[in-house]
């Protein structure tokens, strides 16, 4: 979770340095050294009560949190063996989680120094058996010596390595920090060094090969509340034995830490690199990838075939990319993401570009235009009863919401928008709060509100026709069984509310985008229609063959 600010620092191939967050600059060595290790002995490598507690709460807040989210791929995630999952980076924490909490498999996890030693969070990730790694950042910044990283990160890469190799899950990102850019950028070598020498310790214990597989993550707005989620798990890459050098397995026979041979490992990082570019935007920019979508959209329309769900629409982009690419060469090209820019020119006035920049301008995309394509859609009136109906239940649950959502919703906010990392960190924090939130807010919230129901007992009784704290019982072993079940029962309905609260949310946008649509001002509005048409011309003519470009 990182933000790239050029301010000139660079590594030693000339790439500039992400610009530190403080969080980042705080190293804790001696913390950091006495991490506890994972225990590849029972099922979870850290505790597995915690483990239990965490994932169950984070699923919980990751359902409230996406209004849709998808997971496709599942068969490709062997159940016999360790898998180093891999993916591109832009949405920092919630990127990893977004792999591990839909996944069957338990996880042996590394991540950046500082999870370890937050404030409360460093609490969780000691529970889980997190191993900390220092980034080359840290490291050419300053942040600590060369020895204290090569001994750090070589003890975590073999915790990792181990753990894999006993067939568990992990989750690493070759980028090795999270990001804005439409398109990946430099690859490090971690993953692959890593998966290499799980391989040697399988070989080493007679146990299956592990296997890389790579994730798409895909986000309609990564860093907005209840944006829409896809994550596919593609093929997975199979590591020969034959690629495993003796020398590696002997070494790792004595628990030692040994590179793997460089040519091993960036013949690795060339299989796995276009099999994540194919999985990722892969544009110059996200205006030229916004314009794809668009162009989706609209030739969607023009097939009879429109666009349904957000993997419908990625998946339908990443036709036209690959399209694009079949008709072009990569003579003088350093990479493919230029395709797309070359491409969209060739479109009459850049109508594609333009078009998606007026419709983002006012938060529209696609799905905002009509069945023709060719101007913005009317509202539909056969939701607002639903909508209605929910805005009721809503203003029923209010107090309640306030009581247990109030607290998570402002230090969400806070966090979200005052972090020094970046927008891929926005939606991390606003996780972390909700996640910690409920377990700090919501126990004192439901004792809150127990105690004002026993002290309005005589109140309650007579508005709902009995008596609620004697609906068991009246002996004092009745009477708090009752009270424990109305404390419990109050989560319930805070969980409840909190769902009722993000699909209101759901409605309000819904309801500004109708305003927008309808009240978008008459020039942009007339400018949008023409790059449409502009657009729609010019897919008449390349399906007549007579386009021009």
């Amino acid at each position: 979770m990182s933000k790239t600010n050029p301010d000139g620092a660079v590594d030693a191939k000339g790439n500039l340095l992400p610009e530190l967050s403080k969080s980042a600059k705080k190293m804790k060595m001696v913390r950091l050294l006495n991490t506890p290790p994972p225990s590849f002995e029972r099922k979870t490598p850290g505790s597995r009560f915690w483990t239990w507690v965490a994932f169950t709460l984070a699923r919980r807040v990751r359902s409230v949190q996406f209004r849709t989210s998808l997971v496709s791929g599942y068969e490709n995630i062997p159940d016999d063996r360790g898998v180093l999952f891999s993916a591109w980076h832009t949405n920092g924490l919630i990127d990893a989680l977004g792999i591990m909490l839909p996944n069957p498999k338990y996880f042996v996890m590394g991540g950046r120094h500082d999870l370890v030693t937050r404030p409360i969070l460093g609490w969780w990730t000691r529970k889980l058996a997190v191993q900390p790694v220092i980034r080359k950042a840290e490291l050419l910044r300053g942040g600590c010596s060369e020895e204290e990283a090569t001994f750090l990160n070589g003890k975590t890469l073999l915790s990792l390595s181990k753990g894999i190799s006993r067939g568990f899950g992990c989750v690493l990102f070759p980028e090795g920090t999270s990001h804005d850019e439409s398109h990946m950028i430099r690859f490090r070598t971690g993953p692959m060094r890593t998966v290499l020498a799980a391989a040697a310790i399988s070989i080493s214990e007679d146990k299956p090969l592990p296997v890389i597989v790579p994730v798409g993550l895909h986000y309609r707005v990564r860093h907005y509340f209840r944006t829409d989620q896809w994550i596919e798990f593609g093929k997975p890459i199979i590591i020969e034995k034959a690629d495993i050098p003796p020398q590696l397995v002997e070494a790792v026979k004595q628990g030692k830490w040994v590179e793997p041979p460089a040519e091993q490992v960036l013949a690795l990082r060339e299989k796995l690199r276009p099999k994540l570019m194919h999985m990722t935007p892969n544009t110059s920019d996200w205006d030229d990838y916004r314009g794809i979508k668009l162009l989706a959209h609209i030739e969607s329309k023009y097939t009879g075939q429109p666009i349904q769900s957000w993997k419908e629409e990625v998946l339908a982009a990443r036709a036209i990319n690959k399209s694009i690419k079949a008709g072009q060469t990569n003579e003088g090209l350093e990479d493919e993401s230029t395709y797309i820019t070359q491409k969209l020119t060739s479109i009459k006035h850049k109508a594609v570009v333009n078009a998606g920049k007026i419709l983002n301008e006012y938060n529209l995309d696609g799905r905002d235009l009509n069945s023709q394509g060719l101007d913005l859609r009317r509202a539909n009136p056969l939701k607002i009863p639903f909508a209605l109906v929910r805005l009721c239940i809503f203003l029923a649950l209010l107090p309640l919401s306030i009581i247990s959502l109030g607290f998570q919703v402002i230090l969400g906010r806070l966090l979200g928008d005052s972090t020094d990392e970046g927008v891929d960190a926005r939606t991390s924090f606003q996780f972390l709060a909700a996640l910690f939130g409920s377990i700090l807010a919501w126990p004192i919230a439901a004792s809150v509100t127990l105690s004002l129901m026993f002290s309005n007992s005589n109140e309650i009784s007579n508005i709902v026709g009995f008596d609620v704290f004697g609906i068991i019982g009246n002996s004092q072993i009745e009477l708090f069984a009752t009270m424990v079940l109305i404390w419990v029962g109050t989560h319930v309905v805070f969980f409840i509310s909190g769902h009722i609260c993000a699909r209101t949310w759901d409605d309000w946008i819904d309801l500004k985008k109708a305003i927008i649509r309808l009240r978008m001002p008459k020039v942009k509005r007339q400018n949008l229609r023409g790059y449409l048409l502009t657009i729609s011309n010019n897919i008449v003519d390349e399906a007549n063959g007579t386009v021009q470009t």
